[in-house]
Parts: structure tokens; C-alpha cells; sequence
């Protein structure tokens, strides 16, 4: 048999994908190999896009057409060759869909398996393991469809009743005047369209809003949409009301989440169960108490189970549970809907739910595992991918985290630095070579850590008191003002709970800069969000003579064959769209008449594929140049300025928040995980950003697991001890000094590890 050590490496040769320069680089096979370099220098290109890409686009092509149209469509990668390729796991932070009816069990193998164990030993029994799902007619609650919620409308959010139906008296965009449904009230010959609705009497009222369909019929030749006449409410309920927010969009949403209203369903109290499920028991627990335990608890009541008939299901789910602990997960339930998980925590049930696969030799990709996870987490994290890797797989991580790097067998240093000074291999080798590698990787390794040795004085207090939102124990704290605050604690302690929840209302006017998606579409770019396309439009219409609108994708200088967004998308009704490039402008997203313009030799078209590093070289002074150095300040100097919002990760979301606010300093800011996705020296240029704030007035608060921001700080307020209900308190306030000092909290020990350098 080949020994591991002469394995061939998997072979990737003239790489060109993005800003790739004719990368060529070996990964060892069945080694855990971390990719490491500044954001932008290309890791994610290299990774996701050549390696991941390649593996997936092979993969998919040994199955049939048919079959192929319902895969993911992964390019052919710009490169000579790849050699060697395993099949491709990719774990990521995308967010897990499924919609509404998708949670922490459905999304692993635990809530199968806890149906089994109920239909097998639970009394009295329901039925079969259907019969203890929400996601299954036999056990979803019937009032409620499964979804444990109740939706209602409100009348009074629906109908104006001072405006007349000419007028718009119904405020859901669908009913608009003019609009087909419209038609079906205001040309029916039931009522006056010029009549306000607050004037009708008790019988027009009810005929408007609550008969049912096909109960009248209106007068001869006025049914003027073609089908029975049906009353407002029982349409409205008909059409939208059981349908999820998400699937509206602009003006449709906010109208909807306007009149309409949920709360939790009455007849199975939010549990999406039917009375049958809920009732059968096991060791004292229904099955919908289970999933509401935090998977720590569940973890002790499944061990404190005897049931020697179903003893290897027993051991199954045990193996499933504890592998959602070690991974700092066990503070979920298993009710807990996917859409509420961060980027990280999903990614992380994702990697709890391969750990239990028994597949090998398999290449497994992960982005940034480590993000929102506390330093007492991550060496789990590390042995899990030490795991799959010893079960004979090949594990690649994309990771800033140095304590990832150093348990790593191989890595490999992209840059020097970002997007166009970057894209090359730096170094490849052992860890104690890359400490030693004089790259921003290694410099950043070698470096000191930062320590605040004399914190600011608070100019005064922000009280927050009796905090009870989610695992919140009736916390009262004072938030500094004029300083830097970090607030610690593991995953899930409620952190996110008390700063989230309670300072805005503390103190109003907080700004809140998530990582949570952007309002946009896909037209949307930094340049647009920023406003920095408005300035450049205008200093093009200036040098040039034509009109501002010449200049905009979104204006007369758009494509007219992609409507200025550089590619056509096609929709394939049930099929995934597919986007293109426009062969037309390709994919420039300017007529050409808008690109024979040039302002110093750069078209408009030029400027938007410019990053904002670039593009300061062409915008050295005024309105344009400050929103280029608030995005280089932030770390987005690699951005290209016309990418698309949809294709940022969280991280770069929230820098760009951070960049827009950064024109009105002086406020009180509150920065969710910042570091998510920062190089070490991109840490720095933060923790210097943020001190610029704080000088300037401001009053900052972020919520961080990185030491180096926590050792920065000028005050800690650290919430835990533990996760879930373990947690929900203040366990320590003061300085960083006095919490390595005297702290007795997981944070205070790794603080203390991290000043010692170890």
C-alpha cells in the first residue's frame, strides 16, 4: 500500500482565476494545509475558485444532463492544469436554506434520529417516526401548518379608511389603483370608488372586507377581473397571508410586514406539533421538549436514557450531540430555525454533520471556520479538522486564526497584499517557517501583541437595567461613554442579547454595524452604496460636457442589452437561473458612447473595475478621495468599486457599514465581530481606525472574540460563564489589566495566555 508521505500532491499549475498570477502550488494529500495572506491576496480565488470549483465541475459532469441541470454550475477555473483532484466538500458560511420549516434538526442527522428514537420507545406512542415531525401531514400541528407561528392581518394597516378606493384606500401594492385586483372592488358595482371607506355603511364595510367567494355575484356586466367576487380579507388570507416575508420584496415586503402580524400558535404553543406528538413521552420529555434543550442538556437526558432495544441509536445520536458540543454548538436547540444562525454557527453545523460522515479521501474546503467562535472553542475546532483529516482526507482552510495555523501540517502565504499587489504564493512550508517568512503573515506573527496600557476615562455611563432578552439573567450594566468597550464571552453567553437588545434602547441614536445582508439589488455596488458614484458621475459630466446620467449604469449610459448590470440572467422557472456575460458591452455595463468619454484617460467603465486603492491614484482630492481613504481605512482598498453588494461576505458588509459611517463621526457605535475576515495587519489598521473614532468623540462598543481588540480595549464587560443557560450574566467589568489579572472567566485565562505569548 502507498504510504501516505508519497501520496501525489494535488497539483495546481498556471492559475489565473481573478488576480492569480500563474500560480503554481502543491497540496500535500491527506494533510491539513492552511491557506493564509491579507484579504484580497487571492486565498479565496486559489481555494474556492480553482481548487473547490475544478473538483465540483468534474464531479458534476460524470452524471447525466438531466441530472447536471439540478447541480450547482461551476466554471472551467483560468489554469493550465490541475492534477490529482479529490472529490470536493465545500464548508462554508453560507447561510442554510430551507425556508421556515428548515432547523438545527432538520438541517443534521439529530432530529431524524430523535423521531426514530420516539416512534421506537416513547408512551403512549403517536405512530411512526412521521408522526413526531412538523415537516410531515401525520405530525405538524394543523392550525399551524408546522410552522408554529400564527399569522393575522391587521384591518386596520390594510384599509385607509379615510382615503377611498380611487384614492388607495387598500395600502398592499397588489390592490393598488389600477392595478388588476384593484379592479375587482372599485369596478365591481358594490361601491362608490370616490366614497372614502370610513363613510361606508355596516353592510358595504362587511361586503368589502369579509364575504366569502362565490356568496355574491355583482351586477350584470361589472365583474371586472374575470372571477367570482371574493371579500378583501378572505383574498388577501387566500393569496399572501401564509406566505413567508421573504419571498416580497421592496415596497411588497414592508407593506406586508406592515399588516401583517405573527405571534406564536395557540393551539401547539409554538411547537409545530400535533397534540398526538405532544403528548407521547420519553423519559418525562415530549419530543418538542427535547428540541427545545439546549444541546448540552439533551446531550445529558439522551446519556441518562436506558433503552437496550434501541442501544446503537442511542450510541448515534450521542456521537452527533457531542460533536455539536465540540464545536462550541451547545447553546442551540435543536428548534432553533437555521435562519437565525450566523454565518459561522452555520458553517460549524455543517462541519458537525460531515464529521459524521464515513467517507475518505475526500478533499474538505473550509472558509474561515473559527469566525465567532471564543478562543476556548477553538482548539475543538482544530481537532475536529485534525479528525477528518486523520480519517484519511485532505483538509484545506482558509483561516487568519494563528492558533489554526500553528496545529497545521502545511500552509500556504498568498500576497504580498491585495487584489493587484497580491495573487502570488509567498511561502509554502511548515508553520515555524511561515512565523519566520517575511511576509505581512509572518510580521504579523512576530509582532507584539498590542496592550492598552493607560485606558481613557469614561466621560460618563449608559445604564442598561434588567435586561431579560433570550438567556439575559436580569442584567444591569454600565456601557462607558468616550471609550473603547469590548463585551467577551463564549459563543451564546448573550453577548449579541445585551448589546443588541438593550443599549439602543439605552441610549438612542446607537448606529449597529452587522454583518447582516445590505438593501439592494444586484445593481448595488460599494461605489453606489458609498455614494462615491454620484461624485464620480459628476466629475466625469464636468471634464466631459455630457450629462450626468451618461455616466451611470443605472441611467441613460446603461447597456440596453443587460440594463446595465453587465450580465443577462435567465430564469429557468424551477431551475436555478443562470447568469451570463452581456456579449454586448462584455459585461462592462456602458453603451459605448458612455465609455468614448474618459476623465484623465480612464472611462467610467475603468473607474468602476478600479479597487479603491487604485482608484485614489485618479481622485486625489475632494468628496471622491475621502470615500476612497474610509474604504482603504477600513480594509476594502481591495474592493473592486463595482462589484456587486450580493457577492461580499459578512465581513466586508459590515466594513463597508463602517466606512459609510465614518462621514458622521461622534456617535455611539456598536461593531458586531469586526475582525471577521481580517488579516492581522488588517486588525491593526482596525484597532488604529477605531481609536481615530474614540478620539474623535465617539463612543464604540464591540462584541469581539479576537485577543489583540479585547487586550486593546479600554473597558471589558465579559457575559457568560458559560453558553445557553449557562450564561446570561455579567461575569466580569473593568479594564483588560484587572481582567488578566483577577479575572476567574474562560476569557480572563486566554487573555492571560495571549500576554504570555503562549
Amino acid at each position: 500500500m502507498t504510504a501516505i508521505h508519497d501520496l501525489p500532491p494535488i497539483r495546481v499549475r498556471g492559475a489565473r482565476e481573478n488576480n492569480l498570477r500563474d500560480v503554481d502550488v502543491d497540496i500535500p494529500k491527506h494533510r491539513l494545509t492552511v491557506v493564509t495572506g491579507v484579504s484580497g491576496s487571492g486565498k479565496s480565488s486559489l481555494v474556492f475558485d480553482v481548487l473547490a470549483a475544478e473538483s465540483g465541475r468534474q464531479l458534476n459532469a460524470t452524471f447525466s444532463a438531466f441530472a447536471q441541470t439540478r447541480l450547482p454550475d461551476y466554471g472551467e477555473p483560468d489554469a493550465d492544469a490541475l492534477e490529482n483532484l479529490p472529490a470536493v466538500i465545500v464548508v462554508d458560511q453560507r447561510r442554510i436554506t430551507g425556508g421556515p420549516r428548515s432547523t438545527v434538526g432538520t438541517a443534521t442527522d439529530i432530529g431524524a434520529r430523535m423521531r426514530l428514537l420516539f416512534s421506537r420507545v416513547a408512551t403512549p406512542p403517536a405512530g411512526h417516526s412521521p408522526a413526531y415531525g412538523f415537516n410531515d401531514p401525520a405530525g405538524m400541528c394543523p392550525a399551524c401548518q408546522g410552522l408554529g407561528v400564527a399569522a393575522a392581518i391587521d384591518v386596520g394597516e390594510l384599509v385607509d379608511a379615510d382615503r377611498s378606493l380611487a384614492e388607495g384606500a387598500i395600502t398592499f401594492p397588489p390592490f393598488a389603483p389600477g392595478q388588476w385586483l384593484w379592479k375587482a372592488y372599485a369596478r365591481s358595482g358594490f361601491f362608490d370608488p370616490a366614497k372614502p371607506v370610513r363613510d361606508y355603511t355596516p353592510a358595504e364595510r362587511d361586503l368589502l372586507l369579509y364575504t366569502p367567494a362565490k356568496t355574491v355575484a355583482p351586477p350584470a356586466g361589472m365583474d371586472a377581473v374575470g372571477t367570482a367576487y371574493e371579500g378583501l380579507i378572505p383574498r388577501f388570507t387566500r393569496l399572501y397571508l401564509n406566505r413567508e416575508p421573504e419571498s416580497f420584496k421592496g415596497a411588497q415586503r414592508a407593506a406586508f410586514e406592515r399588516i401583517v402580524t405573527r405571534g406564536r400558535c395557540p393551539e401547539c404553543a409554538g411547537t409545530r406539533l400535533a397534540a398526538p406528538a405532544r403528548a407521547a413521552r420519553v423519559g418525562g420529555l415530549s419530543i418538542a421538549d427535547a428540541n427545545a434543550l439546549p444541546i448540552d442538556d439533551l446531550l445529558a437526558f439522551v446519556r441518562g436514557l436506558h433503552h437496550p432495544e434501541v442501544a446503537p441509536l442511542l450510541r448515534a445520536l450521542l456521537g452527533h450531540l457531542q460533536r455539536m458540543v465540540d464545536l462550541g454548538l451547545g447553546y442551540l436547540s435543536l428548534d432553533r430555525a437555521t435562519s437565525t444562525l450566523s454565518g459561522g454557527e452555520a458553517q460549524r453545523v455543517k462541519t458537525a454533520r460531515h464529521l459524521g460522515s464515513a467517507l475518505t479521501d475526500m478533499l474538505y474546503v473550509f472558509d474561515e471556520p473559527t469566525v465567532g467562535l471564543h478562543p476556548r472553542d477553538v482548539h475543538r475546532l482544530g481537532a475536529m479538522l485534525r479528525a477528518l483529516r486523520d480519517r484519511g482526507n485532505t483538509v484545506v482552510v482558509v483561516e487568519h486564526d494563528p492558533a489554526i495555523m500553528a496545529i497545521a501540517d502545511h500552509c500556504v502565504d498568498m500576497g504580498p497584499g491585495a487584489g493587484a499587489a497580491g495573487g502570488r504564493v509567498c511561502y509554502t512550508g511548515p508553520f515555524d517557517g511561515l512565523r519566520r517568512a517575511y511576509t505581512p503573515t509572518g510580521a504579523g506573527l512576530r509582532a507584539a501583541r498590542p496592550a492598552r496600557s493607560r485606558p481613557r476615562t469614561p466621560t460618563g455611563w449608559i445604564a442598561i437595567t434588567h435586561a431579560r432578552t433570550n438567556n439575559l439573567r436580569d442584567v444591569s450594566v454600565r456601557v462607558p461613554r468616550g471609550v473603547l468597550t469590548a463585551v467577551t464571552g463564549v459563543a451564546g453567553s448573550g453577548k449579541s442579547s445585551l448589546i443588541h437588545g438593550h443599549l439602543p434602547v439605552a441610549e438612542p441614536g446607537t448606529v449597529v454595524i452587522d454583518q447582516r445582508p445590505i438593501r439592494g439589488s444586484r445593481r448595488s455596488s460599494p461605489a453606489t452604496y458609498t455614494g462615491l458614484l454620484d461624485t464620480v458621475r459628476t466629475a466625469f459630466a464636468r471634464a466631459t460636457g455630457r450629462p450626468a446620467g451618461l455616466f451611470s449604469p443605472n441611467s441613460t449610459g446603461g447597456c440596453p442589452a443587460c440594463e446595465g448590470s453587465g450580465v443577462i440572467y435567465t430564469d429557468l422557472a424551477f431551475m436555478d437561473g443562470v447568469a451570463t456575460r452581456c456579449e454586448a458591452c462584455e459585461g462592462r455595463r456602458f453603451t459605448e458612447e458612455a465609455q468614448r468619454h474618459t476623465l484623465d484617460g480612464r472611462s467610467i467603465a475603468d473607474v468602476l473595475e478600479m479597487n479603491a486603492e487604485e482608484a485614489r491614484g485618479l481622485f486625489t482630492r475632494g468628496a471622491a478621495r475621502a470615500v476612497l481613504d474610509r474604504l482603504c481605512d477600513v480594509g476594502l482598498g481591495y474592493v473592486p468599486l463595482g462589484r456587486p453588494l450580493t457577492t461580499l461576505s459578512g465581513g466586508e458588509r459590515q466594513r463597508l457599514k463602517l466606512a459609510a459611517e465614518l462621514a458622521d463621526p461622534g456617535r455611539t457605535l456598536v461593531l458586531d465581530e469586526p475582525t471577521t475576515g481580517l488579516h492581522l495587519a488588517d486588525t491593526a489598521r482596525l484597532l488604529g481606525l477605531v481609536d481615530r473614532l474614540v478620539d474623535g468623540g465617539a463612543t464604540v462598543v464591540v462584541i469581539e472574540h479576537d485577543l489583540d481588540v479585547v487586550a486593546a480595549a479600554d473597558w471589558v464587560i465579559d457575559v457568560g460563564p458559560e453558553a445557553g443557560r449557562g450564561g446570561g450574566r455579567v461575569v466580569f467589568t473593568g479594564t483588560p489589566e484587572e481582567l488578566a489579572a483577577r479575572g476567574d472567566t474562560h476569557t480572563a485565562e486566554h487573555l492571560r495566555r495571549h500576554r504570555s505569548g503562549r
